[in-house]
């Protein structure tokens, strides 16, 4: 890590843990706990906190008007543009360029500097997502914007060198966690699956992506504890009974998360010392899983009090690795690192072995997550199932089986209902997700349910359309139930923009 990047960590760390970082998110002084994990000090951090103790026990002290005298707090750019851009598709091809992000100068605020241009998703979310931004991509690239859809891959693996991974964005309070491993997805998108040794791609993917891509594996499978004391789960590696290796999601943090800090310390104010601890890294975890939040990791409750995220195994994680096992593979063979490719082909057939076994349900014909604290698998139904369809890791039987589900369970009126849950969590019902749609579809294209995957677009797009056609936004989520309704649930409210759902929209209009 370089020095400026280390010491920003640190200055930091001093921001997140003082009394006024916790002051002004307590007293409620922003609506969103983003706002003050955002904010760009004047001076500095140091500076500011310094300020605060000399004047916090003043007579006339007041603490909103201390953080607006101290900090710069930048405001989201206004999206409602349908009067502009009367078509969904003239809309998105605006929207690209509204969410772009120039390379950033080295600030002394929460934002890690990146080098090139990059996407943000929109609304609150004003920093590049790591798993945004590969749906995002799809959409860029049928716009004409391949080569900003490159910067952010190199983005992203400047990140993945500065902190060891790749995290969930470019925020320090991020810097402990990444988020479903895409990786792979987007590398393939912009280089093929195969790695063909295209001449002007042959020594920048050698060099650069095939080390981002094992460096990206060893993140998510390398526990030197776990392997040296033989222990049954540690991390985000988890041995299953039979003694094969699964994943699961995690963060290296167990504190509030600065972003929801008043969330986070308002849900824990009756737990004890270790519930508040436990709560804590299961919420990051959640937010690892890119599914913050959801039923799936509720367990039987499905009160967020008792989230417990690292005691599940999940469908989509273990999916995406196994086809970053397989895609190492192919691009070892092409570029004649035959032992290797074995040696990844092998890890694969393992994993999708032990998948098999423990997160199918015969019975049900479905995917679900595995409870290893417990031993069984998880009740709720989810999209997540969809991923292995997307990754071609099932044969016809098991296929056909998911298709009639999903046809039979999941489909409604505007579109794939994320669980068969309904709750309080934006990842439940009656909440429908572009990147599930992007799994779905795709994936049951692959196994020749065209027809099917068909109707999902129409249905998803026409639900686009027509909320569109009232609002003249897009949006983050949409409710697939009841179509007049805006989509709801989670810590905050529905965000527009939005850079998932525009590009797996723009992707949509061209395949429906």
């Amino acid at each position: 890590m370089d020095k400026k990047w280390a010491q920003k960590l640190l200055d930091c760390e001093l921001f997140f843990s003082s009394e006024l970082f916790h002051e002004v998110q307590m007293q409620r002084i922003f609506d969103d706990s983003k706002t003050f994990a955002d904010a760009i000090p004047y001076e500095s951090f140091a500076a500011a906190i310094q300020a605060y103790e000399l004047e916090k026990d003043t007579i006339h002290f007041d603490l909103k008007h201390f953080a607006l005298k101290h900090f710069y707090f930048p405001q989201p750019p206004q999206l409602k543009l349908k009067e502009y851009y009367g078509e969904v598709e003239s809309y998105i091809q605006h929207l690209w360029t509204r969410l772009k992000r120039e390379p950033d100068d080295f600030l002394g605020d929460t934002l890690l500097p990146l080098n090139n241009a990059y996407l943000v998703p929109g609304g609150r979310f004003r920093e590049i997502y790591y798993w945004d931004s590969y749906f995002s991509a799809l959409g860029l690239i049928i716009d004409g914007h391949e080569s900003l859809v490159k910067d952010m891959l190199e983005n992203l693996i400047y990140l993945q060198k500065q902190l060891g991974f790749i995290p969930n964005g470019n925020r320090a309070y991020y810097s402990s966690r990444s988020q479903p491993p895409v990786l792979a997805l987007i590398v393939g998108l912009l280089l093929g699956e195969k790695a063909e040794k295209h001449a002007e791609y042959e020594q920048h993917f050698g060099d650069t992506c095939l080390h981002a891509l094992e460096t990206e594996y060893l993140f998510w499978m390398t526990d030197k504890q776990f392997l040296s004391e033989n222990k049954t789960s540690s991390k985000r590696v988890v041995r299953m009974p039979d003694g094969s290796i699964l994943n699961r999601f995690w963060d290296n943090d167990n504190r509030p998360r600065p972003e929801s800090y008043f969330e986070d310390v308002h849900a824990t104010q009756h737990l004890n010392r270790y519930q508040t601890s436990a709560y804590f890294r299961n919420v990051r975890a959640a937010c690892e899983s890119g599914w913050d939040f959801t039923s799936r990791w509720m367990g039987e409750k499905s009160e967020l009090e008792h989230i417990r995220t690292t005691d599940f195994i999940p469908v989509d994680l273990n999916a995406l690795l196994f086809k970053l096992e397989m895609q190492l593979a192919d691009y070892y063979v092409a570029f004649n690192h035959h032992d290797k490719a074995k040696q990844y082909r092998e890890l694969a057939e393992k994993r999708k072995a032990a998948m098999s076994k423990y997160l199918w349900c015969e019975q049900k014909q479905w995917y679900f997550d595995w409870d290893h604290k417990h031993a069984k698998r998880s009740e709720v139904e989810s999209l997540a199932t969809a991923v292995p369809l997307y990754i071609e890791m099932v044969g016809q039987t098991r296929a056909k089986q998911i298709a009639d589900k999903i046809e039979n369970d999941f489909l409604k009126k505007g579109g794939l209902v994320t669980t068969q849950e309904s709750s309080k969590q934006q990842w439940d019902s009656p909440n429908g997700w572009a990147p599930l749609h992007y799994f779905s579809v795709l994936g049951l294209k692959k196994y020749g349910y065209c027809e099917l995957a068909n109707e999902i677009m129409k249905r998803w797009n026409n639900n686009i359309e027509y909320y569109f056609s009232r609002h003249g936004t897009l949006m983050e989520k949409y409710d697939v139930i009841d179509m007049n309704h805006k989509a709801e649930g989670g810590e905050y409210s529905v965000q527009v923009g939005f850079g998932w759902t525009n590009g797996v929209t723009r992707l949509f209009k061209i395949l429906d």
